[in-house]
């Protein structure tokens, strides 16, 4: 067996992203995933994991949505795999967008899908924690009153300031003129 054959049949770990139109009925989800999924077996590669993170605003349009499905998936495989995976997902109308990764092969699936949702998790809380603190600044600023900004009385009595005159040239340093 020579070196390159071998070394496009070597399996590594990769993990896939997938991003559906936001109208593609369940059996279209289905069968594209269970395309991909026959195409890895053909190519003696295993699915790990399939999850569903479902419909979300996209952060820029693709085409016309504005929405879309998001599917998150591990597996491994060959590249040759991988290539035929694209080229599917390439002709499907179905999909507005996809991204392979390949992953550390020094780190097992199932640790990295543990450190993966762990991080998941934190941005979630995160998050949480920026909305309960955006929700509390909203609530003060709306105490606060009808923008009334009261006697101000750091100011003191500053008394008549008489006529200031001409306002044109003030003198004095600016930063650019220090030494």
């Amino acid at each position: 067996m020579s070196t390159l054959s071998a070394k496009a049949e070597l399996k590594r770990p990769y993990e896939v992203v997938v991003l559906m139109h936001p109208d593609s009925t369940l059996e279209e989800q289905k069968e594209l995933f269970k395309k991909n999924k026959s195409i890895i077996a053909q190519y003696k590669g295993s699915v790990h994991t399939l999850d569903t993170w479902g419909k979300r605003n996209l952060a820029n349009m693709i085409g016309k949505n504005k929405k879309a499905i998001y599917f998150h998936s591990t597996f491994e495989a060959g590249t040759q795999a991988i290539a035929e995976i694209e080229r599917t997902m390439r002709i499907n109308d179905k999909v507005l967008r996809f991204m392979h990764t390949k992953l550390d092969e020094r780190v097992s699936l199932t640790k990295f899908m543990e450190s993966f949702k762990k991080g998941l998790a934190e941005t979630a809380q995160r998050e949480r924690e920026k909305e309960a603190k955006a929700q509390l600044r909203r609530a003060a600023a709306a105490s606060y009153g009808d923008g009334d900004r009261g006697d101000r009385g750091d100011r003191g009595d500053r008394g008549d300031r008489g006529d200031r005159g001409d306002r044109g040239d003030r003198g004095g340093e600016r930063k650019g003129d220090r030494y």
